[in-house]
């Protein structure tokens, strides 16, 4: 979107883009990593100070100010340094007093959210302002790409000397039917598995560590550790087979090249026995040592010399391939060998079923061989030819973009080699008799053209290639390991950095049956390739579980499962424990207030909009929500109608479909009622985290003069206690399940929530309601030069969050003089200004006639307060200026999302409700949204 002129400046784009700044007071500057003020999106403050004036004191007569938002300012502001001070505290003007809090572009320090441990900053409520300090940021490793960071590797890692070696024998053994069979049995579960990992790598930023840090992520740190230490081992062992293999080949190559020379009389499959030198074990160490120390030089000169390194291994290796289908394709008219037929129908026909044989120790077939064949010895012999898929992900910490480069360049290495092998079986068994198949290992470079040599090159380099594999991904697992010390063994080998409702993975092309489907199969392949030690390792699996999980058999009475279900929910709950939830498996557990502002018919215990508005705050409805009501009277007196009224109200929240208990409390009065439930509701870490009830509209309708101090101290009960606060006005028209919405759903992302408001909107877009709709964010800026850098932060956190927003900046100038002129929308909520400042007169008015009659100081609410006349102009004038920059950016939303300011502590419940309604003036359908201390989204998976 262009830039606006009149109102405010609007910055528009996707959340897809976009640097990454943090922010400082009017001006933006870098953040260190280890800045001591950094910010988490959390630590949110309880009550709000009205005796520090958040507005320039220059301007006096604030009844002359003007709406436009960035229309010109006569008077200079002041600005206040941000120097420590001798006491420790810290200055910074603000213009959004009223929300108790910095505005966003002063605190979002987005830059804390790629740590997992951030200490909390100290609350601005609490007499310390945040800001951040400035630094130069750190210089960035070089990152890699999908194509050489993903892509190459996998390639080296899956393509190696199976195929070139065995892959044709293979063909001959099982012929071409059974062989597309195992290639696609092989090929399915790695494809399977790939879809996996990128489901799980998108699901989060991610650190080093590759499988490493996504199965611990996923399954926690023990399963992590053990799986990950077992890769770490079978990438080094894997790393020397390969160093072997390549030796052994030049060797075979170049006989003259070694230093020993055995010789060894073996039957290749001729009709005379031939004399077949093979390497000498010596020659195999000492070439071996040679060629690791040489990779190992290439592992340590960095990402940049694996870069260089890695085509050069990898072009020769394509060119042999090459060299292969073109030999293939020529071979009918140059027959470079006995048993070489050149693409045949009828050697295609001869070769499409098995022939199972008894070979020699070398594959030779023998009909007193000592090998026996069948179809699940040739899956343990083929299913390595398809592993490797782990490569890129080894790297997840020298890659540019993980979420995008570990699934495009996984499945395109996996469907590219997955293919080579489908159309390469079919060449070989359409090619070449079943004899020469079975007795040429080296097939491959008998039938190649132009350069048959070049065939045992790309043997050597295929070796070599995947042995860099692993050598670079075995220690960077291990450093992964050893940073996250959980084993105190490892810590001789950490290494500096540099060189989760959450479960959004930016990967849609998955589905958790497809999960299911490759952990079977994989189980399938396990029994394939050895029953006998995949049955002793599920059998010992399933001893240590349910020797974990039961430790005891049922009483001899009662229901067996219904105490086993009892005994596990005791235990999950406990080892919940009390300690905070991590971001990652925070759910809402909305505590619905069902009391309603006004009365309704006896049978209804509840607002029927309420249920539908708690099914969407469930992700695809599940969770447990606790919708409570107060009775006023004596509780001996009224405890059986209590019980009556949970009844009913228990039959309502199942009529609704909504998954819930009810709660019914006898209270002297809603006050005292509420702030019992709000201490005592909940078990452990199953307390209700979030308060929702609807926004008393009918107040001064029905005037209604208790309400205001009722609602106030609602919210204040709920910021003491810590809850989250989300308040529905409009509910009467919310929709249901069955009622679509189009249009957009808008944030103005004032202050910060702990991802609280965007969380929502997420949850929204899971119902069918709103599932068409698309978020927009809004952010207020206080400067011009706060834009751009807000922008590109928000843009930025939504993209790591895997969030799909547009976000806009506004910039609001509000030291502006107010003289009549503006948008509609200002012109809309300047009547109900002028409306609200008559109102607060006339009861301020009144309030000090009181006093002056009984000769005391200013009460309201039943305690003294002190008005500052001057602050409560300004709370009206940010209220004034939000409302019409609401009405006129999202007046056609399906829905809005707002911060709620708290309620100022020396102000009267009326003026708070003053202030409410003026915000809220003709938004037909809004949500008010107050986060609390802690974060409820991460960016980790």
């Amino acid at each position: 979107m262009d830039r606006e002129n009149g109102d405010g400046d609007i910055e528009g784009g996707g959340a897809d883009d976009g640097g990454f700044r943090s922010s400082i007071g009017r001006k933006y500057r870098p953040v260190l990593a280890n800045d001591r003020a950094v910010l988490e999106m959390s630590s949110i403050d309880q009550g709000s100070s009205s005796s520090a004036s958040a507005f320039p004191d220059q301007n006096p007569n604030l009844r002359k100010v003007n709406t436009s938002v960035n229309g010109s300012s006569d008077a200079k502001e002041e600005n206040l340094s941000h120097e420590q001070k001798p006491n420790g505290s810290r200055q910074q003007e603000s213009k959004l007093e009223l929300f108790g809090f910095d505005s966003l572009v002063n605190i979002l320090g987005l830059k804390s959210m790629t740590g997992e441990h951030v200490t909390q900053p100290s609350s601005p409520r609490d007499g310390e302002d945040i800001s951040i300090t400035a630094g130069l940021p750190k210089p960035a490793a070089p990152k890699l790409g999908t194509l050489m960071g993903v892509f190459i590797p996998c390639i080296q890692s899956i393509l190696g000397i199976i195929y070139y070696i065995r892959f044709s024998w293979i063909v001959g053994m099982a012929g071409i039917g059974e062989t597309l069979l195992l290639v696609s049995l092989c090929g399915t579960c790695t494809f399977l598995t790939s879809i996996s990992l990128s489901a799980i790598a998108t699901n989060g930023a991610m650190k080093g560590g590759g499988p490493y840090y996504l199965i611990g992520r996923a399954l926690g740190p023990e399963v992590g550790v053990s799986i990950g230490l077992c890769f770490f081992l079978g990438n080094a062992v894997a790393g020397a087979l390969y160093v072997l293999g390549a030796v052994e080949t030049f060797l075979k190559a170049v006989p003259s090249a070694g230093i020993f020379r055995e010789t060894v009389t073996q039957v290749n499959g001729t009709a005379i026995a031939q004399p077949i030198e093979s390497p000498s074990s010596h020659d195999l160490q000492i070439y071996g040592i040679v060629l690791t120390i040489l990779l190992c030089f290439i592992v340590f000169g960095g990402v940049k010399m694996i870069n260089r390194v890695a085509p050069a291994f990898l072009i020769p290796v394509l060119f042999s391939v090459v060299c292969i289908f073109l030999g293939i394709f020529l071979a009918g008219k140059d027959h470079p060998s006995e048993g070489i037929t050149g693409l045949s129908s009828e050697t295609f026909k001869e070769n499409w079923s098995a022939d199972y044989q008894k070979t020699n120790d070398a594959g030779i077939p023998e009909t007193d061989g000592s090998v026996t064949w069948n179809f699940n010895s040739l899956v343990g012999l083929f299913f390595p030819a398809v592993t490797g898929i782990m490569a890129g992900s080894n790297r997840s910490s020298s890659l540019r973009d993980t979420q995008q480069s570990i699934p495009v360049g996984t499945l395109a290495a996996t469907l590219t080699t997955t293919s080579l092998y489908l159309v390469s079986l079919m060449l070989f068994g359409a090619v070449a008799t079943r004899e020469k198949l079975l007795t040429d290992r080296l097939l491959t470079a008998t039938i190649a053209w132009p350069f048959p040599s070049l065939i045992k090159i790309g043997i050597i380099l295929s070796t070599m290639g995947a042995a860099l594999q692993s050598l670079t991904g075995a220690p960077r697992l291990l450093a992964a390991i050893a940073n996250d010390d959980i084993l105190p063994i490892l810590n001789y080998f950490k290494v500096g950095d540099g060189d989760a409702p959450s479960w959004r993975p930016r990967w849609k092309f998955h589905h958790w049956s497809l999960s299911l489907v490759g952990a079977l199969l994989c189980i399938v392949i396990m029994f394939l390739i050895s029953w006998s030690f995949t049955v002793v390792s599920l059998l010992l699996a399933s001893l240590i579980y349910k020797y974990v999980s039961i430790k005891g058999k049922a009483g001899d009475w009662g229901d067996g499962f219904k105490s086993a279900y009892f005994q596990l929910a005791l235990r999950s709950l406990r080892s919940l424990g009390a300690s905070q939830v991590h971001p990652k498996n925070w759910y809402p557990i909305p505590l619905v207030f069902c009391r309603p502002w006004g009365k309704l018919p006896e049978n209804v215990p509840c607002h029927p909009k309420l249920a539908d508005f708690a099914n969407c705050m469930k992700k695809k409805g599940r969770g447990m929500s606790i919708f409570v009501s107060i009775l006023d009277g004596d509780y001996h007196e009224c405890a059986e109608d209590a019980k009556t009224a949970c009844k009913q109200l228990s039959t309502y929240i199942d009529y609704k479909n909504c998954e819930g208990v009810a709660e019914i409390v006898v209270a002297p009065n809603m006050s005292e009622g509420f702030r019992g439930i709000i201490q005592t509701m909940g078990l452990g870490n199953l307390k209700p985290n979030i308060v929702v009830m609807r926004y008393p509209e009918i107040w001064r309708r029905e005037n209604l003069i208790e309400i205001p101090a009722t609602f106030v101290g609602i919210i204040n009960d709920c910021i003491v206690a810590n809850k989250a606060v989300v308040i529905v006005k409009g509910l009467d028209e919310w929709p249901n399940e069955y009622q679509r919405q189009y249009g957009t759903i808008d944030l103005y992302w004032i202050v910060r929530d702990g991802g609280l408001m965007l969380l929502l909107s997420q949850l929204l877009l899971t119902k069918e309601s709103f599932e068409n709709c698309k978020i927009q964010v809004f952010c207020i800026a206080e400067e011009d030069a706060d834009a751009e850098g807000l922008k590109a932060d928000v843009k930025k956190f939504l993209y790591d969050l895997r969030m799909q927003a547009e976000v806009f900046v506004i910039t609001m100038k509000w030291d502006a003089q107010m003289d009549g002129g503006g948008s509609p929308a200002q012109d809309e909520s300047m009547d109900a200004f002028t409306s609200a400042q008559q109102r607060i007169d006339d009861y301020l008015t009144q309030m000090k006639a009181t006093a002056k009659r009984e000769g005391t100081p200013l009460m309201a609410d039943g305690k003294p307060v002190v008005v500052n006349e001057k602050q409560v102009e300004k709370f009206l004038y940010t209220t004034l200026k939000l409302n019409s920059t609401i009405l006129r950016y999202s007046r056609m939303a399906a829905v809005v999302l707002v911060s709620l300011p708290p309620p100022p502590v020396s102000h009267p419940a009326y003026f708070y409700m003053e202030y409410m309604d003026l915000l809220l003036e003709k938004i037909p359908r809004i949500l008010i949204v107050r986060g609390y201390r802690r974060d409820v989204v991460t960016l980790f998976t």
